[in-house]
């Protein structure tokens, strides 16, 4: 007589595991997602400060020491600099380059009394707008 053959049975997940794993998978992807964006953010707020730092550059020679609650292009600092800019484009783009300029009164570092040392003044440049900025020019003044 011929028996049946043996047929073993393969183990499988139950719809509750598979529930689980649905739900860890889920809430795995919405950390990952939620960091992203706030890693999007940051990215895109660095990006835009670092082009205002470029921009900034326009604005740090001495002559912005002259200004203070002034709102001033680029094109204004770099004609007082006797910067000849020819193309007409160039001038239109330097003149829409607009900051606030805020200067703080100037501060004197100076050595102790009782030690030699160089003596310094120092100040600041605020650039106002969207993205402020803060910018030292130091000067020795005597070694």
């Amino acid at each position: 007589m011929k028996t049946a053959p043996k047929t073993s049975l393969r183990p499988a997940f139950t719809i509750i595991e598979i529930l689980v794993s649905v739900l860890i998978i889920s809430v795995s992807i919405i950390y990952v997602l939620k960091i992203h964006s706030s890693n999007r953010e940051q990215i895109i707020y660095i990006s835009e400060r670092n082009k205002r730092a470029l921009s900034d550059s326009l604005f740090l020679s001495r002559e912005v020491l002259r200004y203070h609650k002034e709102k001033k292009s680029a094109y204004d600092l770099l004609e007082r600099e006797r910067v000849k800019i020819k193309e007409l484009k160039s001038r239109e783009i330097l003149k829409q380059e607009e900051r606030e300029i805020f200067i703080p009164e100037e501060i004197l570092i100076v050595p102790p009394p009782d030690l030699p040392g160089p003596s310094a003044v120092v100040n600041e440049a605020k650039l106002k707008g969207e993205h402020s900025s803060n910018y030292w020019h130091f000067r020795i003044t005597n070694l």
